[in-house]
């Protein structure tokens, strides 16, 4: 396929594998933000072309993981309401509350609609104004502007029976809180490319300033993520600490700029739980108190509940890059797709679900490529 296969070509692949075996001088510890990343270095075994001073971890991008369970928790009490249709996503509809999930509550006899858009839910609002409509709204920056968008729109609608469960999160505080831990061996950052697209990376600028660490806005395909391998080793080993944009067809410094003013019009910065890593200081959005009217927190009084994760997972510890998922004792055991201990076996773009079901391709690939 056009515009995919080039970045697949594995001569290209290899090219950049050379070009940073022949830059690497010493061991460095590098981080991919975004769980798309990490699915694509698992799949294509992209860590067994890099030299063995380079280590991959895995950061908290996937927003499905980093979705605190008294979030999930909300959404079921929210969702097992008689007056309520709740909609969401496909992939938050698995994801384990304490007890159950919101497909459970669907077979329960909930009214739970997978939909592919937020605005999906605002049409149904409007097509029924006898029950309240709630969008799980949840994501980086990736997904926020669509969800401002649902709600700018019921305003302008007038729909009073239309809200959203808000629970966006931001990267750039998530990046300063694993820079700022007294843990942290993380040197080199591949910022996500989908969060830059929408909102640009100047805000990346003063990290890589204050904490002397590379930055790279890298893509998805695998000469994309080896090409951001090869630029960050590069400044490390140039002692440099810039910001870089590798994913040049898709990100712009300034980002999308109409996207960030609804933003601006829409949201407000809060701090926000993550979901095994605790709460981070304005690291989130919630509505403002222009749209406070659609905030399903609020109208379903749900605010009050409080949860603890499950003490067999290690979520936290594999989100800060600190543990990888072969590394927890329940991993294929208790906590498989089928029943997830924590959100990374199900999601998407969850490393532990990527490693469960492209681990095996390593064992081939291990199998016809002997050392």
């Amino acid at each position: 396929m056009k515009y995919i296969d080039e970045f697949r070509n594995e001569a290209v692949a290899r090219k950049y594998a050379g070009l940073i075996r022949g830059i690497t001088t010493k061991p460095w510890t590098l981080m991919e933000i975004c769980g798309g990343q990490t699915h694509t270095i698992v799949k294509f075994g992209l860590e067994e072309l890099l030299p063995p001073e380079i280590t991959l971890v895995h950061g908290p991008g996937c927003p499905v993981c980093v979705t605190p369970m008294e979030i999930i928790n909300k959404a079921i009490a929210i969702a097992s309401r008689k007056d309520v249709i709740f909609t969401s996503f496909g992939d938050m509809l698995r994801v384990p509350g304490s007890t159950r999930d919101l497909l459970t509550v669907k077979a329960q006899g909930g009214d739970v609609r997978m939909v592919y858009s937020p605005l999906d839910a605002v049409k149904i609002a409007k097509m029924n104004p006898e029950k309240q409509v709630v969008f799980f709204a949840v994501g980086f920056e990736t997904t926020a502007p669509a969800n401002a968008m649902s709600v700018w729109q019921a305003k302008r609608l007038g729909l009073k029976n239309y809200s959203i469960l808000c629970s966006h999160v931001l990267v750039p505080p998530a990046i300063e809180a694993l820079l700022s831990s007294p843990n942290n061996c993380v040197q080199g950052f591949l910022a996500a490319g989908h969060v830059c697209t929408v909102m640009g990376y100047e805000e990346y600028l003063p990290l890589a300033r204050k904490y002397k660490v590379p930055i790279v806005v890298t893509g998805f395909e695998p000469v994309d993520i080896l090409q951001g391998v090869y630029m960050t080793v590069k400044q490390l080993e140039e002692h440099r600490t810039d910001v870089e944009n590798q994913y040049t067809r898709s990100v712009r410094r300034e980002g999308n700029v109409p996207a960030k003013e609804l933003l601006s019009e829409v949201f407000e910065v809060t701090d926000r739980k993550w979901r095994g890593i605790g709460e981070i200081p304005m690291s989130g959005y919630r509505l403002n108190k222009k749209y406070s009217d659609f905030d399903a927190e609020r109208i379903f009084d749900v605010e009050t509940i409080k949860t603890e994760e499950s003490p067999l997972c290690i979520a936290g510890l594999v989100l800060q890059g600190l543990k990888k998922p072969h590394e927890c004792t329940a991993f294929g055991k208790e906590c498989n797709p089928e029943h997830p201990l924590g959100a990374p076996m199900v999601s998407s773009e969850g490393s532990c679900a990527a490693y469960y079901h492209y681990g095996r391709l390593k064992i081939e690939r291990s199998v016809l490529n002997p050392a």
